[in-house]
């Protein structure tokens, strides 16, 4: 049932963002999908805003990210085996990179290595917190198989982390997959990471090696897959074709190793350690105020998707220090715009508010996942969010002077608060609770009220609580048919709400209602009336596929109409000779402010008669 909805809602999105051809290439976060687009100008950004269960959409990094929440792996799915989108990144012309400026191609690239192992190590770093919290409690001691086996898997990913690494860097990059986990494989062979624990002085063709420790490590093996892609596109140039198969990946490793332990390595951990040493020295000159301004920045950060700009920092500072304090400086701001959150769903009084501000504060407090949070709710209201960001940076303050840190990435989270374990945990605690409490508390007394609901946002506009009395008539002329005979299950069993269907007689659709556009698509029209009921007109089945052919739509959204204007025009014999079942649905999407909803008894209805009677509680 899920799926059949998200297939829907896949369609709904590649048509919005121009179609499967206008998608260069597709990945995606833990809440967003993240489009290449050919053409920006084909993008319809307020229709792509206006659809169910679309959080919102915004343009940074270089990509069009379509914000969806925790469904959005399930709706990723759907997309690719749907609508022939491609997945993954895809490689992109000479011109095309020009225009890009330097942040959005950083940007870019860091998400296109980083997103695709964030689940992994998110979940390695959750164990890790759960062993430390086992062994603080007495539970479990280092020497016992069950720990070290359990240890095992949880330190296994940071451990081989430039392995995950060259894989994710070779689809970005272009380079060959294999070869790239070959080097990596080469960077952490135990011979020669013993030979560094040793002190060992080796040389290679007589030429001194600087070997550094490349577990853990970062930067080294992106440089080095990076530069793999160049070579191996220089060797198929000059290799003969009979030879070029086995000679490119032969040659690849012969140049590749040597060149990352004699020079791509021994640069790439020098700098590595100038950064994370200038990352402590910002925060170690003033850890109050350097706290204070990450935290009060990072709301933002998330909200055009930049933070992924600090993983490298992260992941770097893990692999010098044993232990990272950037990402648990800025690891308050989930519980700040999670109080914030729940501050509005405690202070409003409104359904469709509740609705989303409830599952979005709890999603941002136990996973730590704060896009629906910020997108859905604080950002949307203004005032949430910026209470959210002052209280985040009150909370980085006290993080960073209590000079809390976490032996992994990991996002802040009720659940994942046992990672925090260790110098500065206490005072991480009491910053995660300000945050929160603090959030939520000023929120709820200043920062919103139903009132913001009447400011031009005609979803909302209408009612604050249940719904009047409503009589909802026919849309079009025809049979009609109890809605558990559509051919449709998302329509049939009434997921989306309680109404009744239409065969009709012919294409021209009208008001049924005096009410405000609230959604405007060729094939559907959802409208509101001023005693808050809230009516969706969907004509045909599937019909989104048209992309608008055979229908025209004679409104827009905010548009005011009556009973009886004409909303949709549509050529149903057209319709009908493509296979299209024109069978037009009429529901109530927010149902449950009723105490019932009554179809007609009536099998044959015009245009204007009463089809539906909405009964208040």
């Amino acid at each position: 049932m899920a799926k059949k909805n998200y297939d829907e809602l896949a369609k709904q999105i590649v048509a919005s963002v121009g179609g499967g051809q206008n998608v260069r290439s597709l990945i995606h976060c833990a809440t967003r999908l993240r489009f290449q687009i050919v053409d920006r100008s084909k993008v319809d950004k307020e229709r792509l805003n206006q659809t169910e269960k679309v959080i919102t959409v915004i343009e940074a990094g270089g990509q069009l990210q379509v914000v969806i929440g925790n469904a959005v792996g399930d709706v990723y799915d759907a997309i690719i085996e749907k609508t022939g989108v491609k997945a993954g990144e895809a490689e992109e012309d000479g011109n095309k990179k020009k225009e890009k400026n330097l942040i959005n191609l950083f940007m870019e690239t860091i998400a296109g290595i980083f997103a695709p192992i964030l689940g992994a190590m998110s979940g390695a770093g959750l164990l890790k917190g759960l062993l430390i919290l086992a062994t603080t409690l007495g539970w479990l001691t280092a020497d016992m198989g069950t720990y070290r086996i359990l240890y095992a898997a949880a330190d296994g990913v940071f451990t081989f982390l430039p392995v995950f690494l060259a894989f994710t860097a070779a689809k970005k990059f272009k380079a060959d997959t294999f070869v790239s986990v070959g080097i990596a494989a080469a960077l952490v062979y135990p011979d020669l990471t013993a030979a560094f624990s040793a002190k060992e002085a080796l040389t290679f063709l007589k030429i001194p090696v600087v070997l550094v420790s490349y577990t853990s490590s970062v930067i080294p093996i992106i440089i080095s897959v990076y530069v793999l892609s160049k070579v191996e596109r220089g060797l198929r140039k000059i290799l003969p074709e009979v030879i070029k198969n086995i000679f490119t990946p032969l040659l690849s490793f012969v140049i590749m190793v040597p060149a990352t332990y004699l020079a791509i390595g021994p640069v790439a951990d020098y700098a590595g350690k100038m950064m994370a040493g200038g990352y402590m020295a910002l925060v170690g000159f003033s850890p109050a105020v350097a706290g204070f301004l990450l935290g009060l920045i990072w709301p933002a950060a998330v909200m055009f998707g930049l933070h992924w700009g600090f993983a490298p920092i992260v992941m770097n500072n893990i692999a010098q220090y044993g232990r990272d304090t950037l990402f648990t400086i800025t690891g308050p701001n989930n519980f700040a715009q999670a109080g914030a959150t729940l501050g509005v769903f405690l202070k409003s009084k409104n359904k469709k508010v509740k609705d989303i501000a409830g599952p979005a504060a709890l999603s941002a407090v136990l996973a730590g996942i704060t896009e629906p949070a910020i997108y859905g709710v604080t950002l949307k209201y203004k005032k949430p969010f910026f209470i959210g960001a002052f209280f985040s940076g009150i909370a980085g303050a006290i993080t960073a002077v209590a000079g809390a840190g976490a032996p992994a990435l990991i996002g802040t989270s009720l659940l994942t608060m046992s990672a925090y374990i260790g110098v500065g945990f206490a005072g991480f605690c009491v910053a995660c609770a300000i945050a929160y409490f603090g959030s939520a508390i000023v929120t709820y007394l200043f920062g919103y009220s139903d009132k913001m609901l009447l400011d031009g946002t005609p979803e909302v506009s209408a009612a604050l609580g249940d719904a009047k009395n409503e009589s909802i008539t026919a849309p079009v002329s025809g049979k009609v048919i109890p809605l558990s005979e559509v051919k449709d299950e998302t329509f049939s069993s009434g997921m989306l709400g309680k109404g009744t269907a239409i065969i009709p007689a012919d294409g021209m659709v009208y008001a049924p209602v005096n009410g405000t556009i609230i959604t405007a698509y060729p094939h559907a029209v959802g409208l509101i009336t001023e005693s808050g009921a809230e009516v969706l007109v969907h004509f045909g089945l599937d019909t989104v596929k048209l992309d608008g052919k055979y229908l025209e739509l004679k409104g827009k959204t905010g548009d005011k109409v009556k009973a009886g204007d004409l909303m949709i025009e549509a050529d149903v014999d057209s319709m009908k000779r493509e296979g299209y079942d024109v069978t037009t649905i009429v529901l109530i999407t927010n149902t449950d402010n009723f105490a019932d909803i009554l179809p007609t008894s009536e099998k044959d209805i015009k245009a204007g008669d009463v089809i539906l009677n909405c009964i208040s509680r």
